[in-house]
């Protein structure tokens, strides 16, 4: 189990690495590739996943604003983070509902891996295409509380403390930038994050998990963000649009050895 949970911690290193850079929040690379080593039950994976997740976003949005370099608009990043994080305890209370629906729970996986596979293929087909597709400038604060909303469910449930998704309504509802995207894609995650710990503490339904599992991969998802903050500095848009393309289609082909797997 040693070389198992080695593996773990490289995973959530590399992860982090490239979810500070792409905004993605590092879980939906996590999480599928865990559950692809079949060792740890889909609950304990969705918990680690998210902790290390809520630690890369912690250091990469906290370190940004303490240096000025931070991009998050804060006239509609803070009411999508808002709804992000209402959101995160919904997504959660989600979670353990379809949980209580099935006694195996290889079935709540791939739910998960099928949910994610369409997200993460509705993402890649967007992402090759949005040069021309017309984006619009929302800046109203009930929408955007209601977008915040829908992101924090997906990412509390699927497990995955954010996601290519954020990105692709960044794009289409507020024209940002990619890495103007990836900025506030991570506040966003921070938030629904936060809020997901909490309720999961409060309501007593923190799974069984090993804590030197748990302190090695939120120590590689801070050593992670502080990589990937770095590596984001030195790259452009279209770089990082190059870099989300190809962890896109990784991602599918996880998801679909999951399913597999799974069923």
């Amino acid at each position: 189990m040693f070389l198992v949970y080695a593996v773990f911690f490289a995973v959530s290193f590399l992860a982090s690495i490239v979810g500070a850079i792409c905004g993605i929040g590092g879980g939906v690379i996590i999480k599928p590739v865990l559950d692809a080593f079949g060792v740890l039950d889909v609950t304990v994976i969705s918990f680690l996943s998210g902790c290390t997740v809520l630690a890369m976003s912690l250091y990469s949005v906290g370190r940004n604003k303490l240096s000025g370099t931070s991009r998050i608009d804060m006239a509609t990043g803070t009411p999508l983070a808002i709804g992000g994080a209402v959101g995160g305890i919904a997504g959660k209370y989600m979670f353990q509902a379809v949980k209580g629906l099935f006694a195996d729970q290889n079935t709540v996986g791939a739910v998960q891996a099928a949910c994610l596979l369409v997200l993460t293929l509705g993402t890649l087909i967007y992402t090759i295409k949005k040069d021309r597709i017309k984006t619009h400038h929302l800046k109203n604060i009930p929408v955007c509380l209601v977008i915040g909303l829908f992101l924090g469910i997906l990412s509390s449930f699927l497990g995955i403390g954010g996601g290519p998704i954020n990105l692709v309504i960044l794009y289409f509802f507020f024209s940002m930038s990619t890495k103007t995207a990836a900025a506030n894609s991570l506040y966003i995650i921070l938030f629904s994050q936060v809020t997901s710990l909490v309720s999961t503490i409060v309501t007593g339904t923190v799974p069984q998990v090993s804590w030197g599992v748990l302190a090695g991969m939120i120590v590689c998802g801070l050593l992670g963000g502080m990589a990937g903050r770095a590596f984001n500095r030195k790259m452009d848009d279209k770089m990082v649009d190059k870099l989300f393309m190809i962890l896109m289609v990784v991602i599918i082909i996880i998801n679909i050895y999951n399913i597999y797997r799974y069923v």
